[in-house]
């Protein structure tokens, strides 16, 4: 039997990917079986909830005011605005709906309206439920009553009263509307009456109090400006009588005289380099008798004169000469002098042309100092006199555009949806005790399921034999020829056959995952169907440790299976015609050895050659793959292997299991028979139009 491990592996790896998709079409069936159970659970919670909104819930009343932020209004102070206007912006508003839910403010309404004596809002006023623990523990030890202080009592009570109200601003516009819910529609709509009242109240004398704190600093702040100003001026004063002041004309002057100064100085000094760098030159070409360079240097027609009669050596040269030298010292000694005057007196001018503009600064910065604190005075002078003409015209920020009223007709409980909800809860509870039930019950009813399971295709699908017990069923086959069963039997048949086209296989071994799945039943019947196309046919008993073939043959005084292969008996005088089905069975024996070292045995491949060249067709019925190693020692040696999937019975990881055991061995399953098909049950879980070709056939024939 030629095996592929890459198909193996393939068919491993679809099993996983199966496992984790979701099936639209199975869940909406699985959905559809439970219908019931979804709509019971749906009433039981639709009843619960009508059992709350009309019998337990509390009607709640809800009232709604809208107020409008009308403008903004005029600053006292420009750049540090003292009383303000509520801004036209969104987070003003925003802002003024935090002011609205404000503790001191929902604290003067609780104070206004006395809601410290309201149950409703002073939770200690409010008796226990009749039902409740502590209304138990108060009847069997009764105690009186005290209530805890007025400090506790009214923090309480603003609590409640804040848990009551919401604000909100409208999109786009300067309204923002408050709403109060309790248990009075006259109580929401005194509450947020009185609270807009309050609020309203609240701005204008914010604004008073604005207005007379900015009149009080003012005052304070323009006497200090006041003494400031003085002071500034009669500094002025002092330092110009203390002080011999110049014009910054005066400095200017001052300041281009030391400049000439700096030139002359700079002047001088360069022309006292030159001459010190003549004379060095000069004796430089004295020393070097460079007659030349004397001539040059010099530039004194008496010395060339000289020079052109005599030499160096002559003692006239030399005079003039050094006359020259001597005149040139003289000329660099008058310069130095000269340049030391000018840099005297460039010190002693640019010292007091320093102190002079260090006095000019001073007093400039004086000057600046005093125009500065008399701007500041002049300017929150100004500002005194404006807010002392706006005390007593502050208007509130915001006014009221509509009014609370009373509204009769509850907000709460709202009853269509609270059941619609409940209704939509409890199916959803019910939907999901169903995938819950689907989940861990992950049993087989269909071949679709089969197959996307293991990517093997179901070649057979076989309904219940109604036969009393087993000995009865190949007599039901034979005498009801057209039945389901015996159709199915047919089509597994012809299945079998055409799974390999060029080599139909002659040795068929039948397995399942657990006993009592109908595999035995089914070879049983495989093999009566082949006999019925005159094929020889041998049936073995490959379960020997059960050896359950006594149960369908009363076959006796037979060594079988165990003594063909141990040589004692012959395959022709170990088999049992059976004329029921119309071919030889050869049963198992008990052996004292392990059974699937017996199947591993060359005496078990020699019996398999012999059934092979004796007979048309070898059906071997094989223990459950899952309880021992039988059928995958057997497999090695058939052509094709049958896996048979009991109907609502075998789950999803036992078939998992038994074909990964099969692919670990290298050997491919050939086809699965979904096995024992309850028509009744099939259509109770859904799947009546699911049973194959022999849906309707089965149903009509069923009792035949």
């Amino acid at each position: 039997m030629t095996n592929s491990t890459d198909n193996s592996l393939s068919s491993d790896l679809n099993l996983q990917v199966e496992a984790n998709e979701i099936d639209l079409v199975s869940l909406a069936k699985a959905f559809w079986r439970g219908k019931l159970w979804i709509l019971l659970f749906a009433a039981i919670f639709v009843a619960l909830g009508g059992y709350y909104v009309y019998k337990v819930a509390t009607p709640l009343y809800t009232s709604t005011i809208s107020l409008v932020v009308t403008s903004n209004q005029n600053s006292v102070i420009d750049f540090d605005s003292v009383v303000s206007g509520v801004g036209q912006d969104q987070s003003s508003i925003n802002t003024e709906l935090e002011v609205v839910k404000s503790r001191d403010l929902v604290g003067k309404l609780v104070d206004e309206l006395d809601l410290l004596d309201d149950p409703e809002f002073n939770g200690f006023l409010r008796n226990p439920p009749v039902f409740s623990i502590a209304n138990l523990l108060a009847t069997i030890n009764p105690k009186p009553k005290t209530l805890p202080s007025d400090f506790v009592q009214r923090e309480a009570a603003i609590n409640s009263v804040l848990s009551k109200i919401s604000a909100r601003a409208e999109a786009k516009s300067l309204v923002f509307k408050i709403s109060a819910t309790t248990h009075s529609a006259e109580k929401s709509a005194l509450i947020l009456n009185k609270l807009a009242d309050l609020y309203i109240k609240e701005q204008i004398l914010v604004k008073f109090e604005g207005t007379e704190n900015a009149t009080q600093w003012l005052s304070e702040r323009v006497s200090e400006l006041k003494f400031d100003l003085e002071n500034s001026e009669k500094l002025i004063k002092g330092f110009s009588s203390s002080n011999e002041l110049v014009s910054p004309e005066t400095l200017a002057s001052a300041n281009r005289q030391i400049n000439d100064l700096r030139e002359r100085s700079s002047g001088l000094s360069n022309k006292l380099d030159e001459l010190k760098i003549i004379v060095a030159a000069k004796n430089s070409a004295w020393e070097k008798r460079n007659i030349e360079q004397i001539r040059l240097l010099s530039n004194d027609s008496i010395l060339n004169q000289i020079l052109d009669t005599s030499s160096l050596d002559d003692p006239k040269v030399n005079e003039r000469f050094q006359f020259l030298i001597e005149k040139d010292r003289e000329e660099i000694e008058k310069i130095s002098a000269q340049s030391f005057s000018i840099n005297e007196a460039l010190v002693v001018l640019q010292k007091q042309t320093d102190s002079h503009s260090e006095k000019l600064v001073e007093l400039e910065q004086l000057q600046r100092e005093t125009e500065a604190n008399r701007l500041i005075y002049e300017y929150f002078l100004g500002r005194l006199k404006e807010a002392s003409v706006q005390k007593g015209i502050q208007q509130a920020d915001t006014r009221v555009l509509s009014k609370a009223v009373p509204k009769y007709a509850p907000s709460s409980p709202k009853k269509p949806i609270i059941l619609a909800f409940c209704f939509i809860l409890g199916s959803l509870v019910g939907a999901g005790l169903i995938l819950f039930r689907e989940q861990q019950d992950n049993k087989i009813r269909t071949s679709v399921d089969l197959e996307k399971l293991t990517n093997i295709p179901v070649i057979g699908q076989i309904p219940v034999v109604p036969a009393k017990k087993r000995s009865s069923v190949i007599e039901y086959l034979v005498n009801k020829p057209n039945s389901a069963a015996a159709e199915a039997i047919r089509n597994l048949r012809t299945s079998v056959l055409l799974s390999n086209i060029d080599s139909p296989p002659r040795v068929i071994m039948s397995t399942s995952s657990l006993p009592g799945e109908g595999k035995t039943t089914q070879s049983l019947a495989l093999a009566q169907n082949f006999s019925g196309l005159g094929q020889k046919v041998l049936l073995i008993e490959g379960d020997i440790r059960r050896r359950v073939f006594s149960q369908y043959f009363d076959i006796k005084d037979k060594k079988g299976l165990l003594a063909v292969l141990s040589g004692k008996e012959k395959l022709s005088d170990a088999v049992e015609y059976v004329e029921t089905l119309g071919a030889d069975v050869l049963i198992g024996t008990k052996s004292n050895s392990n059974a699937a070292d017996v199947f591993s045995s060359k005496a078990f491949k020699t019996l398999l050659d012999t059934a092979r060249k004796e007979y048309d067709i070898v059906i071997i019925d094989t223990p459950p793959v899952l309880i021992v190693p039988d059928a995958r020692v057997i497999g090695q040696s058939v052509d094709a292997i049958i896996y048979t999937v009991k109907w609502n019975m075998t789950t999803k990881t036992q078939v998992r299991e038994g074909i990964k055991m099969f692919a670990q061995v290298k050997l491919k399953v050939s086809g699965l028979v979904l096995g024992q098909i309850d028509v009744k049950g099939m259509k109770k879980y859904g799947y009546g139009g699911e049973y194959g070709a022999y849906g309707s056939y089965g149903e009509k024939y069923y009792h035949n």
